[in-house]
């Protein structure tokens, strides 16, 4: 692994960290819609992440020899989760019933990604700054 592909992997992470908070950010937002476009209530969506090979080296020897892996965001999913009903008859999505359909967003389960997102985020930055150092550190021995 060459020294500046740290960079690359904590760059890799940092980028995916941020969607995963817009995702999150875009479920907080919609948490009470009951009517979208689609129809129906909104779908809480998931980020599904993937490692990638962030190396220059894309020979047969240089993949043989080392992988340099990241991260991507493969695909953003709908969830599966089934929808909340609520009895709320002056509600304008109201069925005949009285029912309306919530979407399937908990409000905790997002607060929790939100947190686990900005502390990997804080972790990427945290490891790009440790190796700045260490490069500067090395640039003073080197004088």
């Amino acid at each position: 692994m060459g020294a500046f592909d740290i960079f690359k992997i904590s760059a890799s992470g940092m980028k995916a960290q941020r969607t995963r908070m817009d995702i999150v950010a875009s479920n907080l937002a919609n948490v009470e819609t009951t009517s979208t476009e689609e129809g129906g209530p909104y779908r809480k969506k998931d980020v599904v992440f993937k490692a990638v090979d962030v190396s220059d080296d894309k020979t047969f020897s240089g993949t043989l020899s080392r992988k340099v892996e990241g991260v991507n965001v493969e695909t953003v999913k709908e969830s599966d989760k089934p929808f909340q009903t609520v009895y709320n008859p002056s509600h304008p999505d109201a069925n005949s019933e009285g029912y309306v359909t919530l979407p399937n967003v908990n409000l905790m389960e997002e607060m929790t990604d939100m947190t686990a997102a900005t502390r990997a985020y804080e972790a990427n930055v945290n490891v790009l700054s440790t190796t700045k150092d260490m490069f500067l550190k090395t640039l003073e021995l080197i004088k």
